[in-house]
């Protein structure tokens, strides 16, 4: 079954208690059982519920896993993983990367007793040098959160087999429908799927999934026992927007190719940030493994003036200035002091995460308008 099937069709069933095309929303806490222990897989929902449950096999069928988990946010996701660990075990996270990402790892993780090392990965070499007897995780996320960096997949997984190493990698920046982390060798992929995964800005959900059965019962049990689970609801919300993730992810990357060339030819604008172009440092590496590039664009201004950055945020009128990002509508946002103002400021300039850096997550709206409100804005 090819991709584009896969979202609408992929591990799916229709409901069998009625027929329902679509999954119901399974609104119950509890399920009766005919006599102790003896139910119909069903005890309680924090353990499993119908709509969860068709949420993650959805999850784990367009990233080619065996299992998918369903969680409150993304970052819930990610301390889940976190949890697998014990006190001095050692991290090798990505220097570029989400700001809530970061803040979990230095300010909860750190306490106890995990040691996060935070290397630019693009260089596969930096990773080599920081494992040590102690590594148990390299934590990727690619493209990176803001400033696009690819780091490559396969030959961080090369690296760290038969060392004990797992290999997570985020993947929200890409979808499913750009890059499967788990064919290219990861043992665990996360989303936040409040983004491109739910893709209409109307749910917070986080994913992961996994192909080996008995790192999917380790997770299954930080999803249980931990109690981050996601709602049926918010499950029913995901699963819906899986099933057009196809088709918003073709418009997102097209829309997202002409901003990036009408930036480019704006005598205003600095470097542009965008892994689909040639000059883009690991363009070739993002060839091999992305089947295209998105829709998210950074971008910082030829004046390095922060205040020409602040202006061109309040005066965009489609794109909206807020945080998030992968949904239908397009979005603006200041980095430094949004989605990373939790990263001290010392560590967003070594990272190159400058006070004139923008970042757009171009939706799907009429690329014209998406162009004029740009122009106006900049103008």
């Amino acid at each position: 079954m090819k991709f584009n099937t896969k979202t609408i069709h992929g591990n799916q069933q229709h409901d069998p208690s009625t027929g329902a095309v679509m999954m119901p929303i399974y609104q119950t806490s509890t399920y009766v059982q005919s006599s102790p222990g003896v139910h119909k897989g069903y005890e309680y929902s924090r353990g499993a519920n119908p709509t969860r449950t068709a949420l993650e096999n959805a999850l784990a069928s367009i990233e080619n896993g065996t299992h998918g988990f369903a969680f409150g946010s993304g970052l819930a996701a990610t301390d889940s993983v976190m949890k697998l660990m014990n006190p001095g075990d050692e991290i090798i996270a990505m220097d570029d990367l989400y700001g809530g990402s970061y803040r979990m790892f230095t300010r909860i993780y750190q306490r106890y007793g995990l040691k996060f090392e935070f290397v630019d990965m693009t260089d596969v070499s930096n990773i080599e040098q920081k494992i040590t007897e102690k590594t148990k995780l390299i934590w990727v996320e690619t493209p990176t959160n803001p400033l696009m960096k690819i780091a490559d997949i396969q030959a961080i997984c090369e690296l760290a087999k038969g060392k004990g190493i797992l290999v997570a990698v985020d993947n929200t920046f890409a979808s499913p429908y750009l890059q499967n982390p788990l064919d290219l060798g990861a043992d665990i992929v996360m989303h936040s799927a409040t983004k491109y995964l739910g893709g209409h800005s109307d749910v917070v959900a986080g994913a992961l999934v996994v192909k080996d059965e008995e790192l999917a019962e380790k997770v299954h049990f930080q999803l249980f026992a931990g109690g981050g689970i996601l709602g049926p609801q918010d499950s029913y919300l995901v699963l819906r927007g899986i099933k057009t993730l196809h088709v918003r992810m073709q418009r997102h990357c097209e829309n997202g190719k002409k901003v990036v060339e009408f930036l480019q030819n704006h005598p205003k604008i600095g470097h542009v940030y965008y892994p689909g172009l040639e000059s883009h440092p690991n363009h070739e590496v993002a060839k091999k493994q992305m089947r295209d590039f998105g829709g998210m664009v950074s971008f910082t201004f030829k004046s390095g003036n922060a205040e020409e950055a602040k202006k061109f945020l309040e005066y965009v009128r489609v794109f909206t200035l807020a945080e998030s990002l992968g949904g239908v509508e397009s979005l603006a946002n200041h980095p430094a002091t949004m989605t990373h103002a939790s990263i001290p400021a010392d560590v967003r300039a070594k990272n190159g995460i400058t006070d004139d850096l923008v970042r757009l997550s171009v939706g799907i709206e009429d690329i014209d308008d998406l162009l004029a409100d740009l122009e106006n804005a900049l103008n």
